[in-house]
């Protein structure tokens, strides 16, 4: 599995945690920044759209951004086609935004989690299956929504 992984300035940090978990876990991943030293403001579209352009196009399975909420980013990566990017907070929405929604994104925010409760977080976002099924036909509402 390749995973994507992008943090603006409010996120470094988490990132940088996250990108060790992953490796730990021989899970490849792809940087997309920023990086841990560098705490200059930057604007976090920019960091969502690249990941989540490339999470569409299938050059990353899925992606993770963090940003201080994880607000901006899941709105930002959302305007991208195909992508399902999921802000979560606890065990049952990293589940079931897998379970149900099939997300393909992990929203993250750095500043409202505890940062080895967001490792937690990953794993369960990473083991976890999409059911299909009745959520099939939700999610294919949701792309026809995307050609309108």
């Amino acid at each position: 599995m390749k995973i994507g992984i992008a943090s603006d300035h409010g996120g470094r940090e988490l990132k940088h945690l996250v990108v060790e978990f992953l490796d730990s876990q021989n899970i490849e991943v792809q940087d997309y920044g920023v990086a841990r030293d560098d705490a200059t403001s930057v604007d976090y579209p920019d960091y969502a759209e690249k990941l989540a352009k490339d999470v569409a196009a299938g050059k990353c399975e899925r992606g993770i951004l963090i940003c201080g909420t994880g607000i901006g980013m899941s709105i930002a990566a959302n305007k991208v086609a195909g992508i399902r990017a999921t802000l979560v907070w606890d065990d049952f929405t990293a589940k079931m935004s897998r379970l149900h929604n099939n997300s393909n994104v992990l929203c993250l925010g750095e500043r409202v989690l505890n940062h080895h409760r967001a490792l937690d977080l990953v794993q369960i976002w990473l083991e976890a299956s999409f059911e299909g099924s009745r959520h099939q036909r939700r999610l294919d509402k949701i792309s026809a929504l995307e050609t309108q």
